[in-house]
Formats: structure tokens, C-alpha cells, sequence
């Protein structure tokens, strides 16, 4: 074995070297240790002396004194007595007195006041009419074909009436069957001279129908 050691170059083991590396390592972590941990707060005994709570009793204060006794009853009276009224028998009424005799005086009644007059009456409507004093003058003219051909009929116009009385639309409502007597009639109405309808007090327009009548015996 000293011959392996002594080739390989190595010290020989030791157990007093290590126990003496293994109590320096021991110390060492010991002292960084105590380097490391905090120290203790020095302030723990006066924090348990803060803890401390003082308790003072305090006496209750003395009880309130009792209520009064309640007042006596006052002595019961007995009800009063019920007394009956007796009504007495109700009045005759009088007698009624005698109806007044009404005497007639011999003083004239005055006649009432007369009634006020009624108001005037309002205007009534008057339609348009024809002017028959002024129309007389202009008769319509019989067509000479028609005498010739001996024909008769009634022509009814009905004509438009402006305010001031002239025709201002001329229309045939119903026809003689002759286009030459209505036209006849057209003509001669256009010349004529209306009485114009009143509605409320004023002129205004209104319509009329004018009969025409054909006759050969009125020639």
C-alpha cells in the first residue's frame, strides 16, 4: 500500500485533518448564521405591556324610586232617575179665517201700453221674370221657310238674366222641332230686356224660361 502511495504522489489519509476541517466548516456556518438571522425586536415587552387592558367597574346607579300609588276611586253614585213627561192632548187649530170678499173698485182699469211696432220685413226674393212691356216691342220674326212649309210649335227658352237685365246665356230647353223657329226665337231673345232676380234687397243673376209660340193664324 506505501509503495501504491508513494507512486501515485498522494499524502496518506488523516482523520485529525478532517475532524479539524469539519469544526472550522461547523463554526464558519455558525457565525454566518448568527450574521444572518435577525436580532430579536426589543420592543416585544413593551408591546405585551400595550396589551394589557385595565377595566374599571363602574356602580350602576341606584334604581329609580317607585311610582305613586294610583288615586282612590271616588264613590260611586247611583244613576238618576228616568221621569216620564206626560205629553198633553195636541191644540184644536184654530178656525180658518172667512175668504177675503174682493170689492170691485169703481176706478177704470188702465188700458195697457200699446205693443211697439213690428220691425219691418225683410225684403223678399224676387226671381228674374221677363220684361213683357219692353219685349212686346221686339216680337220674333217667323221664318219664311217655315210659312212656307207650314210649320207651328212652341219654342221654351231658358235664358241666363246678368243684374242689369240684358240675357247673358241663351239655351233651348225644350225645342218646337223646327231648327228654323228656335233659331227664329234665339235671334229675337237676344234683343229683349229682363226684369233681373233680387236676393236680400240686391240684383243679382238669375234664370228664366220664355215660351215662344209659333202660330201661322197669328200672321
Amino acid at each position: 500500500m506505501a509503495s501504491s502511495n508513494e507512486e501515485t504522489g498522494r499524502a496518506p489519509f488523516s482523520w485529525r485533518r478532517t475532524w479539524a476541517l469539519a469544526v472550522a466548516i461547523a463554526l464558519h456556518s455558525f457565525a454566518f448564521l448568527l450574521l444572518i438571522a435577525p436580532p430579536a425586536p426589543p420592543k416585544q415587552e413593551q408591546a405585551k405591556k400595550e396589551r394589557i387592558v385595565q377595566v374599571n367597574f363602574i356602580e350602576p346607579p341606584p334604581p329609580p324610586p317607585p311610582p305613586p300609588p294610583p288615586p282612590p276611586e271616588p264613590p260611586k253614585q247611583p244613576p238618576p232617575k228616568i221621569i216620564q213627561q206626560v205629553t198633553p192632548p195636541p191644540t184644536p187649530p184654530p178656525p180658518a179665517p172667512p175668504p177675503a170678499v174682493e170689492e170691485q173698485s169703481t176706478n177704470a182699469i188702465p188700458a195697457p201700453p200699446p205693443a211697439p211696432p213690428a220691425p219691418p220685413a225683410p225684403p223678399a226674393d224676387i226671381t228674374a221674370s221677363q220684361d213683357i212691356s219692353y219685349n212686346s216691342r221686339i216680337q220674333p220674326r217667323y221664318p219664311p221657310q217655315a210659312i212656307r212649309q207650314r210649320h207651328e210649335g212652341t219654342t221654351t227658352l231658358l235664358i241666363l238674366v246678368g243684374a242689369d237685365g240684358s240675357p247673358k246665356d241663351i239655351k233651348v230647353e225644350t225645342s218646337s222641332g223646327y231648327r228654323e223657329l228656335d233659331r227664329a226665337a234665339i235671334e229675337a231673345a237676344r234683343k229683349w230686356r229682363f226684369n233681373p232676380a233680387i236676393k236680400n234687397g240686391q240684383k243679382t243673376e238669375g234664370y228664366v224660361r220664355v215660351p215662344v209660340a209659333w202660330n201661322l193664324n197669328q200672321l
